[in-house]
């Protein structure tokens, strides 16, 4: 049987923000959509299936990470990623250009032959270029494909920023000359251009002459303040292609998640729900809780009676509060189920208040609360 061909379709608008479906021969994504880290062929602390129960739709994860370990021979051996985890949704992965800035411990950019870099697990030396960032993705069978970028420190040097840009745009057309033509799967090019309006607009205007499957934006979530990262996406917002997903990597909160819809954005990922929950912080529809707070000590009431999916109001905040403070592994399982269920209820009720026409409302009720 043919495999579908990657698509997407917006679906209603309430001003910039928009919901949409994209389509891939593994499955459908309504979006708005939050995608789980699954960094290690893993969202840490939960089984797939129960990932699926909260809504989830589709999962990120990562090239530097699975490059090293365990590395792309041994999983292409069991098939590929998907059956290597046991997954059957849409995987996104990331082309570790981000990896290799913050991670690694000695890396050296060259124009031609890439990132080369030492392993943060052995000190290994690797060499990521535009082509083999796009073979590997290939080879673990993603079904979204990122391209290798440069992906700056945060900085106000428009220099420096400028010529990251330049040399993230020239491995751009690289990577999409190894992709090739791949019509079931998705080729997503990276807007970089730091906090400059100039450079993001000259970026997103070259990478769509290239032409990509959808546009994300990086350089983000890297030490800007909230409203510098607003200040971006208002600067580009009415000049991303309408027929295309946008999607803002490595973001973030409630908060931030709400703000962008409001200025266009599609898709998000965050390790933010997964982290929290091993280290006892809740999201809530009534704000964010720490569970290992004593005043939940002889709290027999639910974490969020608002959000009742899975059934995990039937643990008691005096429950969660014993699990933590005695490092129960239990804690951390019930408490990121807990956080990703409750990113995509927020993401379903995005999605149901612009259909109806009500996403302003809803945005004000919640940006400073969540």
């Amino acid at each position: 049987m043919a495999l579908k061909n990657f698509a997407f379709k917006v679906l209603k608008k309430d001003k910039f923000a928009r919901s949409g479906v994209i389509e891939t021969h593994r499955g459908s994504i309504n979006t708005p959509a939050f995608m789980p880290v699954g960094t290690q062929a893993t969202v840490k602390a939960c089984t797939i299936d129960d990932i699926k129960k909260t809504g989830s739709q589709i999962i990120l994860s990562n090239t530097y990470h699975l490059m090293i370990r365990p590395g792309v021979e041994r999983i292409n051996s069991a098939g590929g990623l998907h059956k290597f985890m046991n997954c059957d949704l849409p995987i996104l992965t990331d082309s570790g250009g981000f990896q290799v800035m913050s991670l690694s411990k000695l890396n050296k950019i060259d124009r031609e032959k890439g990132a080369i870099f030492n392993s943060h697990v052995d000190g290994k030396k690797f060499y990521l270029s535009p082509e083999e960032s796009i073979r590997v993705q290939l080879g673990l069978n993603s079904d979204i494909v990122m391209i290798m970028d440069e992906c700056p420190k945060k900085t106000i040097d428009y220099d420096l920023i400028k010529k990251s840009m330049d040399l993230s745009l020239y491995w751009a057309e690289r990577s999409k000359k190894a992709f090739g033509i791949n019509r079931h799967k998705g080729l997503f090019g990276i807007i970089q251009g730091g906090l400059f309006k100039d450079l993001r607009i000259k970026s997103l205007n070259e990478l769509m002459n290239i032409g990509f499957d959808g546009y994300a934006l990086g350089g983000l979530a890297v030490g800007e303040t909230q409203q510098e990262m607003f200040s971006v996406l208002d600067d580009v917002k009415e000049y991303l292609p309408d027929d295309k997903p946008h999607y803002l990597m490595g973001v973030g909160t409630p908060s931030d998640i709400l703000g962008a819809v409001k200025r266009g954005i599609d898709m998000f990922d965050c390790v933010l729900p997964t982290r929290s929950g091993r280290t006892g912080l809740a999201f809530t529809w009534e704000g964010r809780i720490n569970i290992k707070n004593n005043k939940y000590q002889n709290d027999n009431t639910p974490l969020d009676s608002n959000c009742d999916n899975l059934n995990l109001n039937k643990y008691s905040k005096n429950y969660l509060n014993h699990l933590f403070n005695t490092n129960e592994i239990l804690a951390s399982m019930l408490l990121t189920l807990h956080n990703i269920n409750f990113y995509q209820e927020l993401m379903s009720s995005i999605r149901d208040n612009i259909e109806t026409g009500t996403f302003d409302k809803f945005h004000d009720k919640y940006i400073d609360k969540l």
